[in-house]
Formats: C-alpha cells, sequence, structure tokens
C-alpha cells in the first residue's frame, strides 16, 4: 500500500469484440486485440499499459471476449510481481451491455479495498505517451485527459463546460452526428484516459448505474461523479501522443512509435 494514504488503484478494460480489429480475419484467426502482437513475440497493448500501471498497488484488468485467451496470456507473460498484484474480472456481459458494465465490475473490485487514495481507469485499446501517463498519476486532483486530435463526430468522445461550469461528456454510440444542446465555454477530444480522487462519491455512481442505468457505457457513471464533485477539484490534462487502436494498421504505428522511443 501507498504511505499511510490509501491504496492506488488502476482499472484497465479489455472486454470488447475488437470487431474493427478482426474485421476480414478468419474466425480460428481472430484475436483480443489488446494482446496482439505482430508475430516476432513483440509488446502488446495490455502490456505496455499494465507496465504503465505498475506504480499502482492493485491492478485490476477487466476482460469478456476470448476471456480464456486473455488469462493464458496473463498468466504466460507478466512477472510475478505483477501478477501477484493484478486481478483478472470476467464481464459475462461484454456482448449485451456496453461498456459501463465493464468499468462497473472493476470498480466493484476495487471497492474489496477498505482504504483507497485514488482510482485510475484506462481504456485497454490505447496508447499513450510516458510522460503524459505519468503526469496523470502524479496529480493530486481527479484528472480528465484530452488529445489534440480532430473531433471526428462518428468515432469522438467529448468533453466539454457548460454554462454552470460543470463538465459534461458527449458521445454517439451509434456513430452518426453528435449533439450538444446547451452553451458551452470549452469543448475538448477526450483522451479516455481518467483518474478519480474521491473514492465514496465513485462509489455512489457505481451504485447508481447498476440500479438504473446498467446498459449505459462508462460514460454514465463518469457523469455520475463529475456531477457530484466540485469542477475546481478536478484538472484537465493533454496528452502529448495518443492513438486509439481501432486496426491492425494502427497497432504497426504504435509499434514504430514504441521502438522510436527506446
Amino acid at each position: 500500500m501507498s504511505k499511510d494514504n490509501g491504496a492506488r488503484i488502476a482499472i484497465i478494460t479489455v472486454a470488447g469484440i475488437s470487431s474493427r480489429f478482426n474485421e476480414g480475419i478468419d474466425e480460428e484467426r481472430k484475436i483480443l486485440k489488446a494482446i496482439y502482437s505482430d508475430g516476432d513475440g513483440g509488446k502488446t497493448l495490455l502490456s505496455h499499459l499494465v507496465g504503465q500501471c505498475g506504480y499502482a498497488d492493485r491492478i485490476i484488468i477487466v476482460g469478456g471476449y476470448k476471456f480464456g485467451d486473455l488469462k493464458e496470456y496473463f498468466g504466460h507473460t507478466f512477472p510475478a510481481p505483477l501478477r501477484e498484484k493484478t486481478e483478472l474480472v470476467e464481464n459475462e456481459h461484454y456482448s449485451d451491455l456496453a461498456s459501463g458494465y465493464s468499468l462497473y465490475l472493476g470498480l466493484e473490485a476495487a471497492f474489496r479495498e477498505k482504504d483507497i487514495r485514488d482510482i485510475l481507469f484506462v481504456e485497454g485499446d490505447l496508447d499513450i505517451d510516458d510522460g503524459s501517463f505519468q503526469s496523470v498519476v502524479s496529480s493530486k486532483k481527479t484528472v480528465l485527459t484530452y488529445t489534440d486530435e480532430m473531433i471526428v463526430a462518428s468515432k469522438s468522445v467529448v468533453f466539454y463546460k457548460d454554462a454552470s461550469d460543470r463538465f459534461r461528456y458527449a458521445f454517439n454510440s451509434q456513430h452518426g452526428l453528435l449533439t450538444v444542446s446547451e452553451p458551452f465555454s470549452v469543448i475538448l477530444n477526450s483522451g479516455q484516459l481518467w483518474k478519480f480522487t474521491d473514492p465514496g462519491t465513485l462509489r455512489k455512481a457505481n451504485a447508481e448505474f447498476f440500479s438504473a442505468d446498467k446498459g449505459g457505457t462508462n460514460l454514465s457513471i463518469i457523469q455520475k461523479y463529475l456531477d457530484a464533485v466540485p469542477s475546481s477539484g478536478v484538472e484537465i490534462m493533454k496528452l502529448s501522443e495518443w492513438t486509439n487502436c481501432n486496426t491492425r494498421e494502427d497497432y504497426k504505428k504504435i509499434r514504430n512509435r514504441w521502438e522510436k522511443a527506446k
């Protein structure tokens, strides 16, 4: 446990079916994209993220699609010190419920810890540069991240500040046009990496999600949390290098960046 003020917990969600990543691939060759490498034993998205989360006292990985492959990969890949502080959680509803249920399960596992300092959450198909990741880890506040990529309605998650100076998220799960139906002072492209420093409020948000909106996305839990904490306690941070890995071509670009960063 970190010092005397509670455990630091990191949650990584990798439950999705990787449909775009496996598009046009024979069924027997389809793979969970978080554990994909290009055949030479190279680094995976998951191994990279787990390495970045090595600061945490507990790491929780929520899987679903090809969960057996995830368990096998985990057992063969990670050294004992990381395995000992990492928990794999299975989301059996990965195909019939949205991303919120994976975060819900991860948070429920986290809340078994009695004393929590902060909880970091990152989606498992992201590549983020080490410097930006460490800045989020080091912040004393709740952190929302953004990128400088162009906002494209069909794929972007955005957050903005409304007229009441509150942070709000918007996303079209049908990948169509995006609507923000109120005035805002700033709008940014979300980096899909968050840190929460008020575990009690997050626990309440998680419970409300399960009772009223368990078919929603992870943004539902995050929005409930943000509606309950003061905006003054929230920091927004830019991610310098950021790639959402949707295709195998995206993975190749990420691998090239890793090689250059060595």
